[in-house]
């Protein structure tokens, strides 16, 4: 059992590494330090959600909605784009650092919505935890010891992500480190927003 699990723990971490959308507006989120907590949490369990689908037989049924995927990669696709151009405009306009940002921006409704919105609008999550991870869970006997290391590893990446992002505020405290940060968000979210539609 213990040997499932961790397999399922470092296949997680191995598809969650990567920086993409979810993981770059976690890293604000905790760099603002502006609702951190519930952040890690929408986006570990909207990942525990889709693994769950994936391992215990859901991803058969994605697999035969194609018509699903196309317009899940349209609307992610349109979502990463407009992003994209804001944190660009971000980047644009500010001219202080951390210290005036501390503020909160938008509400918590608003933040969440946000994201839910990268955690559910981009196909390729569906293709990592639901498709792959699913595939992958089928050579296990003990499919519930997979899941639950999988699960793992989405919880531990996003709150060590999210809180430990704070460890950077002194660096971005310099206006230039804060442009810096707007731009490669916006290059990531443009990357990814063509990456859906090639």
């Amino acid at each position: 059992m213990l040997s499932t699990y961790f397999s399922g723990l470092l296949l997680g971490f191995s598809l969650i590494l990567a920086i993409g959308a979810q993981n770059a507006f976690v890293l604000k989120q905790g760099l603002l330090k502006q609702y951190v907590f519930w952040v890690c949490l929408v986006c570990a369990l909207s990942d525990a959600v889709l693994i769950c689908f994936g391992v215990f037989g859901f991803a058969s049924i994605l697999s035969q909605q194609i018509w699903l995927i196309q317009v899940m990669k349209y609307f992610g696709a349109a979502f990463l784009l407009i992003y994209g151009l804001r944190s660009f405009y971000n980047a644009y306009k500010a001219d202080t650092g951390l210290v005036a940002s501390d503020q909160p921006t938008t509400t918590l409704v608003q933040t969440l919505i946000l994201c839910l919105s990268f955690s559910w609008l981009n196909p390729h999550v569906y293709l990592d935890t639901v498709v792959l991870l699913g595939s992958i869970s089928a050579q296990y006997l003990n499919k519930t010891a997979f899941a639950i290391g999988a699960v793992s590893a989405s919880f531990i990446f996003f709150f060590s992500l999210g809180f430990g992002a704070r460890l950077l505020r002194p660096f971005f405290a310099n206006p230039k480190a804060w442009k810096i940060l707007d731009v490669l968000i916006g290059i990531i979210m443009l990357i990814l927003a063509t990456s859906l539609l090639i």
